[in-house]
């Protein structure tokens, strides 16, 4: 007996001795990252690259179904015995997207919906919008996610893009600024962002499979531009490769796009994932460096017989594990972060007004209608008026609590509406809504036509009513592109506004349009009519509040339009070549334009455009004086510095605009590009604040695509400061002795067909 139990006790030491001595399992944030990856099966290795959509939460696959945040649009994998927790993705541009309804709490989710990103671009602001940014990351990280799948940065190409709501403008400084202040924001919270949609994805038609054909050069200035910038000053914890191919290739399976540029010219040192179900060869997108394949539930069978037959090395799939899980252990949930899910809605709601306050643009005010003098009743048209547009549709969308329309945000603020004509808007809103009931649709108010009044019934409105204010509403939205002619007001549209201004006007009563779309309409066609302009854009839950601010003077618009309006579709540079060839079915989309989008067109081809690039009235006038060059002779960097100063009777702020006209030597030039900008303070009358600017090379550079460099000519260069691209302020020259290399470039991304684009010299 006495020896059994000596055997016992020496088996049980030496199974203690082996246990000590055989090494623990690696855990992530404890051990490298080299260890942790080593340690995983191919299984945990194929699963950790392949998120889960919404439609597939199943961990493991065979497994019980795990929601961590209902509403979200994926995850990522996770493995607990080697302390890989995962990480949820969520919805965002214009605000967090979940469900109201969370499986386990009594109290709804709510969350803000946030002007959109072309309202924040037109605020011409960058600190408030990191002030934006700061709030949207806070309900982000409160309600349990970890990265919000935004911003979107891509360039308003052409009007009609449905998405163009999410995009901040058809500049890409603009867009480059913005969207670096938003992610400086949003992770001030701890939480990620992802850059998207990287890149060329100005068109929702066909989305998934279009093969932008884009020069090099146009690449570099217009459409890379931007993400460059945002890569750099915003250091974005993931960007997102886009749905289309570029120039012949799915942009998630392009290695000189995600690695050559991304990564080895620009020093992006984050995580790359496909938009969900992007592209068609897992194989090359593992290859490409787009590390995170979104769902990817389909794949892997697929990677598993590449690393099998060799096809997929495991020097490239560890490659892009080390960056998922350097991006994991990031983030909130693994950092083991408990989320109060009680964000302070009050006082982002407090932000999201002040945005869509400064964001909205005075386009006409005649006889200084606005703001409102001895205005206490309004007869309020328009449809959009009862039901007032927040934002777009498709991922954009946010579950709030509550918008107010514009007639309960002038009623709170004590202004009286005509009975009989607010009636008439809510049965008809009220039967549409039935409607939509009963065919299951979203956003039928949206689409609705716009309601018929007579000439009688107008003119009956006159007489109760101090001023008339007509809302026009426009909707747009992720996975279809507007069709030209909702560019265009429609014929009951047009009545409306000529019905209404003909019959106040007779009583010498004023009328004012505002405009609650998400991108540029048509306006040369009926901006006589009216007395006074507000384009308010789709400026989030607290938008008709905001309006009603700048109607009765409480805030002074400030906003300037960060893309320009035609005067007809027609003049639209991409007008004859969106969305693509063949037109109803497309497969190609020609980038004819070249780097001529926007303001750089109309300028440089001399179109007249119904309000240019930058514009925008307010309630005072702005005085540009003092203007000084550090030095007249280019070396390294020039200082610009311009004195502004409120010359009118009203508190006010100005977005101060930097062009530069370079000489056109080699290669021609758009006429002048916006440079720099800047927004003052809120300057009392007869307040001055002096603005700075500063140019480096690569402000004064162009891309010269035979070379692959960015080259700055040798000549003289003005500078144009204004408050808008065509009103110019101020200006002054310098010159640079020789022509400069500013940067050189790898020689990639070649267009797969013969481009005709256009010319100032053809």
């Amino acid at each position: 007996m006495k020896k059994i139990n000596l055997l016992f006790i020496v088996f049980s030491l030496v199974a203690v001795m082996n246990a000590q001595n055989k090494p623990a399992t690696p855990q992530l944030g404890k051990d490298s990252l080299k260890e942790v990856i080593k340690a995983m099966t191919l299984e945990d290795k194929i699963y950790m690259v392949m998120g889960l959509g919404e439609d597939s939460w199943k961990n493991p696959a065979t497994g019980p179904k795990t929601v961590l945040l209902s509403g979200a649009a994926g995850r990522t994998w996770d493995i607990p015995r080697l302390g890989i927790t995962p990480a949820v993705l969520t919805d965002g541009p214009a605000g967090l997207r979940i469900e109201p309804r969370q499986e386990g709490f009594s109290h709804l989710f709510y969350c803000t919906a946030f002007p959109t990103a072309t309202v924040l671009a037109s605020t011409w602001n960058t600190s408030l919008v990191e002030e934006v940014g700061k709030a949207m990351g806070n309900e982000v990280l409160e309600y349990g996610s970890d990265v919000l799948l935004a911003p979107a940065l891509n360039i308003q190409r052409n009007p009609l893009c449905g998405r163009n709501f999410e995009y901040y403008s058809e500049d890409p400084l603009i867009a480059g600024k913005m969207t670096a202040a938003m992610v400086v924001g949003l992770q001030f919270n701890g939480i990620g962002t992802s850059v998207k949609h990287f890149v060329a994805n100005n068109i929702e038609t066909k989305r998934t499979s279009i093969n932008a054909v884009v020069s090099q050069r146009a690449l570099r200035e217009i459409y890379l531009r931007g993400f460059e910038i945002a890569v750099k000053e915003g250091n974005p914890w993931t960007v997102m490769s886009s749905y289309n191919r570029l120039n012949g290739f799915y942009t998630s399976q392009n290695f000189d796009l995600l690695t050559t540029i991304l990564r080895k010219e620009w020093g992006f040192k984050g995580m790359v994932m496909s938009d969900w179900w992007g592209g068609d060869d897992a194989i090359a997108q593992m290859k490409a460096g787009n590390d995170l394949l979104e769902p990817g539930a389909t794949q892997r069978a697929v990677l598993k017989d590449a690393l099998k037959n060799k096809t997929l090395s495991q020097k490239t799939l560890d490659r892009n594990l080390m960056r998922i899980l350097d991006f994991i252990q990031k983030t909130p949930r693994f950092k083991g972060y408990q989320p109060s899910y009680h964000p302070d809605l009050e006082a982002h709601a407090v932000i999201a007004r002040k945005a869509a306050a400064e964001g909205m643009v005075l386009l006409k005010n005649d006889n200084s209608t606005l703001p409102f003098k001895k205005v206490k009743k309004i007869a309020l048209f328009g449809k959009t008026s009862y039901q007032f547009m927040t934002g777009g549709t498709g991922s954009g969308e946010v579950n709030y609590d509550h918008a107010p329309s514009l007639d309960e945000a002038l009623i709170a603020a004590k202004f009286q509406l005509p009975k009989s004509l607010t009636d008439c808007y809510k049965q008809f809103i009220d039967s549409v809504k039935q409607q939509e009931k009963k065919e299951k649709q979203k956003f039928a108010v949206d689409f609705a036509p716009e309601l018929n009044l007579s000439k009688d019934f107008i003119q009956s409105q006159v007489k109760n009513s101090d001023i008339a204010v007509i809302t026009i509403g426009r909707q747009a939205g992720e996975g279809w592109d507007r069709p030209e002619s909702s560019f265009s007001l429609s014929e009951v549209e047009k009545n409306l506004v000529k019905n209404v201004c003909t019959s106040f006007h007779a009583a010498k009563k004023k009328v004012v349009v505002v405009l609650n779309i998400g991108g540029v309409i048509e306006t040369a066609d009926w901006r006589d009519l009216p007395d006074a302009i507000l384009l308010a854009w789709q400026p989030g839950q607290q938008g008709a509040h905001a309006v009603v601010d700048l109607l009765k003077g409480t805030e002074n618009p400030s906003g300037k339009l960060a893309v320009s309006f035609p005067m007809k579709y027609a003049d639209v540079p991409s007008a004859a070549t969106f969305p693509g060839e063949p037109k109803d079915n497309p497969v190609n989309a020609f980038y004819t334009e070249g780097i001529y989008v926007g303001y750089r067109y109309y300028e440089t081809f001399k179109v007249p455009t119904a309000y240019p690039f930058g514009y925008g009235l307010s309630y005072t006038n702005f005085k540009y004086s003092d203007l000084k060059l550090s030095d007249t002779s280019f070396d390294k960097e020039i200082t610009v510095s311009v004195k502004i100063t409120n010359i009118g009777k009203t508190a006010g702020k100005e977005a101060v605009q930097l062009y530069l006209e370079a000489p056109k030597q080699t290669i021609d030039k758009p006429e002048k590009e916006l440079k720099a900008f800047a927004k003052t303070r809120l300057l009392k009358p007869n307040e001055s604040e002096v603005v700075t600017f500063k140019l480096d090379g690569r402000s004064l550079a162009s891309f010269w695509s035979g070379i692959s460099a960015w080259i700055a000519d040798e000549g003289k260069y003005k500078i144009h400061i204004g408050a808008s691209s065509d009103d110019i302020r101020a200006a002054a020259e310098f010159s640079v002795p020789k022509k400069l290399l500013v940067g050189k470039t790898h020689d990639v991304l070649y267009p797969n067909f013969l481009l005709h684009e256009i010319s100032p010299k053809k």
